[in-house]
């Protein structure tokens, strides 16, 4: 008995020690993930050790890490380290209970990398990675098909709260500062705005065929479908095994280009297992500085010599405009036991507009890819009933879909910060002082403003001048699909003080299509006409004008009223064809003959011309943008070209002249990677008959000191005229060139380029009498070649361009006097 009471006793003292030993010698769990600080990306086979008791373990593929133990010492330091990236050093004696810790890493600056041995065997690697290469990259396979998860992200950092609080445009919006993040950065940062676009995408590689059906999409507010299209999978598709990798505008080359070795220089880090693959860490740096090349690395199979995983970054001397940093991360995964197939794609950028620690903005674009097939029979039916070589369609009803609808079909979760934008989109859309001021950005932005079913704009058009008409307003009124989807008006009043003359526009359209585009045009313009004008060219009509106008230049002006009916229908092809009837009336009004000189013998009015026209247009898989009606280019990888004849009848509404026009034109942008991208345009034309100079080809010159990237910079307007006449405009904006030699010009961040220009051109006898009449300003080149050859500096103050343009032929007579050289400005805004 006494016994059984002194166990008793003795297994209650033994179990109250026991627990109090276990109280005291709890165990705690310290895990975390190491990521990118820019990019936020897990960086895989990272180590974190203890340092003094040399506890420590390695990450997985994922980042991530975990301690389960509680034996080190609170004046222990856990050091995180990868390589390339600084160390993290985390003091033990935040450890007193179990935690979970993001540690963002820091990338070391670049250094060069120095073979000394005559055997590299990181090239040797680079090499074996190039001879499989044919067997990874996707252009091996026949067809692919997969479905694609596109999200695209926009947070805004940097943000003094404290500051913008008291402003007064900023305090009605004070609430938005409740939802800044600043749990998983360093810097707070506020979610703007967020897209999201499931689809299926189809590829072909011979012939290239690809075809994109959006299932679902979360634009909030973007309601163009053309715009939608182009947030989707398609046009966002990035080939780390391509010998070009694009950059925003820029192609840059990549380090599995076939000449790569000439550019970048390799190194073998060292080797981990991923479930028993041996994989190696393969680093790459650019052996030139200023070039458009990248630093990176990437997790190699050393077996297939498949690439795991790869982060490209641009070489820190890269001229990129308002880019603080970047990242392209691609991961893939394996497929049917032996083919690696792209999993998922993250591109994030940092954009600095005012400059470092000011007002800043983080995209995130993020896509992954599910239900991979290859070489399916299936794809090829996918592709035969598409309609064009690159066909983005839109399934009906995709834009408001319920949020249970994505919980089900998103590829992955969404984040804290990323539900974040929804609740705030969704409170600021109910917000009138947030609505006020996103219009009004984006009325002077666009120039334009929607008003119910109307548009008024732009208003840049609102307040100009010239000599003759003195002060000049004008007002634009147009209709939008508001109004009607296929409907279509525009017109404008203008009113010149000095002149007191009214001037104006209508006309009205009928859109039948805007896939493939086509419609059918009405107009009647009767206004001030300078010739013609190019894309890029500024107008008289605007209230910048004459602020860059070059001095002792005669105005010359001209009015003219015009009718014209056309028709234009596009084809999925690539082909576009245009008829039009266009009858014209001119009027010289300033320093150019009028019509007494120009007398008629057919009882028809001088300066009256009825025309009929055809054009052919071929742009083979051509990017489009449509705004209301409008299409605009995006560009093609093809060259353009474009065919017009006109004919002129007389005697049709009092028209006077018969002539036949001809012309031809091809043009193209290149990249030329690593030599910027070059444009070229080749042109040419012949009119048959005998015209005033209005319906002749009237060289495009340029009278202000703004550039002009279609005009002649030191040929005036309506200097030269020609009946037949070939021509050749080229300009290559080369990036760096001469200017990345020295560590000053490279963070000046210029850029160089040069342009050449050259037209030859003629006029018959019979068109030489009938024109050179009275105060004509202009001449025939008589067989001799004009041209202009130019170089420039780009990029100053990454806003400003600045050309220095020589005049070079034809020889002027001897009492002639004409400007050989000339400096000419102009400013844009890109990357």
């Amino acid at each position: 008995m006494i016994w059984h009471a002194a166990k008793k006793i003795l297994l209650s003292v033994l179990m109250l020690v026991l627990f109090n030993t276990l109280a005291t010698a709890q165990i705690i769990k310290i895990s975390g993930v190491i990521v990118d600080k820019q990019s936020d990306e897990p960086i895989p086979f990272s180590t974190a050790v203890f340092k003094l008791s040399g506890q420590g373990v390695l990450t997985d593929s994922s980042g991530k890490f975990s301690f389960t133990s509680g034996q080190w010492s609170h004046n222990d330091t856990l050091q995180i380290s990868s390589v390339g990236y600084k160390n993290v050093l985390i003091p033990a004696s935040l450890f007193k209970d179990s935690a979970f810790f993001t540690v963002k890493m820091e990338l070391l600056p670049s250094t060069d990398v120095v073979v000394k041995s005559k055997y590299n065997r990181a090239l040797w690697f680079w090499r074996k990675i190039m001879q499989h290469k044919p067997e990874h990259d996707r252009t091996h396979w026949k067809n692919y098909y997969y479905e694609a998860y596109n999200k695209l992200e926009l947070d805004i950092a940097n943000i003094n709260t404290e500051k913008l609080s008291k402003n007064f445009l900023v305090k009605p919006l004070n609430f938005v500062f409740n939802y800044i993040d600043s749990t998983s950065e360093e810097k707070p940062f506020l979610p703007a705005y967020l897209t999201e676009t499931i689809s299926d995408y189809y590829h072909q590689n011979n012939p290239v065929r690809s075809r994109e059906i959006i299932k679902a999409t979360k634009t909030n507010g973007i309601d163009n479908e053309s715009l939608i299209k182009q947030l989707g999978n398609m046009y966002q598709i990035v080939d780390i095994y391509a010998n070009t990798i694009p950059v925003f505008n820029r192609s840059f080359i990549g380090p599995f280009n076939e000449r790569a070795d000439k550019f970048y220089n390799f190194k073998l880090l060292d080797t981990q297992y991923l479930n028993h693959r041996r994989l190696v860490h393969f680093k790459f740096t650019p052996k030139h500085k200023g070039e458009d090349l990248f630093d990176g690395d990437c997790w190699v199979n050393d077996t297939s010599f498949a690439i795991q995983k790869i982060t490209l970054r641009p070489a820190v001397d890269v001229n990129l405009n308002f880019v603080s940093g970047l990242t392209l991360i691609q991961e893939y995964r394996l497929i049917d036991d032996s083919i690696w197939f792209l999993s998922k794609d993250k591109f994030v950028v940092d954009i600095s507009p005012l400059g470092k620690n000011k007002l800043a903005f983080k995209g995130r674009k993020t896509t992954t890819y599910r239900k991979v097939l290859l070489n399916s029979p299936y794809v090829t039916q996918m592709l035969d009933s598409a309609k064009t070589p690159s066909e983005v369609d839109l399934l009906p009803n995709v834009t408001n879909l319920p949020d249970s609808f994505w919980v089900t079909h998103r590829h992955e979760e969404l984040n804290k910060s990323e539900k974040t934008v929804y609740a705030l989109l969704d409170t600021l859309e109910k917000n009138v002082t947030y609505i006020r001021y996103r219009n009004a950005l984006e009325f002077l932005a666009k120039g334009y403003k929607d008003v119910g079913n109307f548009r008024i704009g732009p208003w840049w058009y609102w307040l100009s001048g010239n000599p003759y008409e003195g002060i000049r307003t004008r007002f634009d009124v147009e209709t939008n699909r508001g109004f009607n989807e296929h409907w279509y008006a525009h017109t404008y009043l203008a009113y010149g003080f000095k002149d007191q003359g009214l001037k104006g526009l209508g006309e009205i359209r009928y859109q039948f299509s805007r896939q493939p585009w086509s419609y059918i045009n009405l107009k009647y313009r009767n206004d001030l006409d300078n010739g013609q004008m190019y894309a890029d060219e500024m107008g008289t009509d605007n209230i910048f004008a004459t602020i860059f106008r070059r001095p002792n230049i005669p105005f010359k002006y001209q009015r003219s009223e015009e009718w014209n009916l056309e028709y234009y229908a596009s084809t999925n092809s690539g082909f576009g064809f245009g008829t039009s009837l266009t009858s014209k009336q001119y009027q010289a009004v300033l320093n150019l003959p009028g019509k007494q000189y120009f007398p008629t013998t057919n009882g028809g009015t001088p300066l009256k011309t009825f025309e009929a026209g055809f054009s052919v247009r071929y742009a083979y898989d051509e990017r489009t943008l449509v705004s209301n009606f409008t299409q605009y280019s995006l560009g093609s990888d093809y060259p353009i070209v474009l065919f017009n004849y006109v004919h002129g009848f007389p005697g049709v509404l009092h028209s006077s002249y018969t002539y036949d026009k001809v012309s031809l034109s091809v043009s193209d942008n290149l990249k030329i990677a690593p030599f910027g991208y070059l444009y070229y345009n080749l042109y040419g034309g012949k009119i048959f008959g005998t015209a005033p100079y209005q319906f002749l080809e009237i060289h495009p010159g340029n009278e202000q000191y703004y550039y002009n990237k279609y005009a002649f910079s030191l040929m005036n307007r309506f200097e030269y005229v020609s009946d037949e006449y070939a021509g050749v405009n080229i300009e290559h904006i080369i990036g760096n060139g001469l200017f990345r030699l020295t560590s000053f010009t490279r963070k000046l961040k210029l850029r160089q380029l040069w342009t050449f220009k050259a037209v030859v051109g003629n006029l018959s006898q019979a068109n030489q009498q009938l024109n050179y009449v009275g105060n004509a300003p202009f001449k025939s080149l008589g067989g001799n070649v004009y041209t202009e050859l130019g170089t420039g500096i780009d990029n100053i103050f990454k806003l400003f361009r600045v050309d220095f343009i020589w005049r070079l032929s034809p020889t002027p007579a001897v009492n002639e006097t004409v400007n050989k050289f000339g400096v000419f400005g102009s400013f844009r805004i890109s990357f």
